[in-house]
């Protein structure tokens, strides 16, 4: 690999679980091993084999983990305790039982107008958002910014009846922008469904599978896409994320109309 010094610290460990994954456990070395030479060098037993071995035949209780706290149950916890949104993003932060946690450089919470009428539900931060602690910040969230702005919405209006406020499953990005894992989503779910009831949207949009994942317990954007469900007792739309459609231009006509939808939608239930 010739550009390994390129790599940032979630590509670096990206690669290195996956050749681990693979069964690679050495380091290159300077000199060659003689694979075939190393059952001979095993066969003297280690101090601690030695020492179980002496002890006598018959089984031997395999060693217990210490039990750690349940992340889900201390999330449930913690999101239950945030009385508002700043309180909220404060738990999230400080909620150090996510691996993802570790490798992520910002915590990225939430942004746009809390008091929108729409609420925009991601998978999870990219580089970019990584980098600038916001969600959406990259080309997908340039796109994004735009198909809202043709049905009259922006995260920047300070009228709520004419902004949007974004937010994604998971707050930290996971390695190489791979996708969220199921029990990565399990661990935050909570912490989404108290932003979804401290926000009070009077609907949401779920930006690609691992937004429905988490909210309907779905998979399969192409399928769920363009058919309201409810989500967190509110209702969704399914909607191909902004990065598809940067892959995939001629999902955009699909895309448009969902929109057309929601604004449809939007304008029935206006007060």
């Amino acid at each position: 690999m010739t550009a390994g010094a390129d790599l940032d610290y979630n590509a670096a460990r990206a690669a290195l679980e996956w050749l681990i994954e693979l069964g690679v456990d050495s380091a290159v070395l300077d000199e060659p091993v003689d694979a075939y030479a190393l059952p001979e060098t095993l066969n003297t037993p280690k101090p601690a084999a030695a020492a179980v071995a002496s002890q006598g035949p018959g089984p031997r209780p395999l060693p217990v983990p210490e039990a750690g706290p349940d992340p889900v149950a201390e999330a449930r916890r913690a999101a239950a305790a945030a009385k508002d949104l700043e309180a909220l993003r404060e738990a999230i932060a400080a909620y150090d039982l996510c691996e993802l946690k570790k490798g992520a450089k910002t915590t990225v919470f939430a942004d746009g107008n809390p008091k929108a009428r729409v609420m925009i539900i991601g998978e999870a931060p990219g580089r970019d958002e990584d980098i600038q602690g916001k969600p959406f910040v990259g080309r997908a969230g340039h796109l994004l910014d735009k198909m809202f702005a043709a049905i009259g919405l922006a995260r920047t209006s300070p009228d709520a009846e004419a902004a949007f406020y974004i937010t994604n499953v998971l707050p930290w990005r996971p390695p190489g922008n791979r996708d969220p894992e199921p029990a990565e989503i399990a661990q935050m779910l909570p912490f989404l469904a108290r932003h979804v009831e401290l926000a009070d949207p009077d609907l949401i949009v779920l930006m690609g599978n691992a937004a429905c994942a988490a909210a309907l317990n779905k998979r399969g954007i192409l399928r769920l896409r363009g058919h309201w469900a409810e989500a967190f007792g509110r209702p969704a739309l399914p909607m191909t994320h902004p990065a598809y459609l940067l892959r995939q231009p001629h999902a955009k006509r699909e895309a448009w109309a969902d929109l057309l939808d929601l604004r449809a939608r939007l304008n029935a239930r206006a007060p």
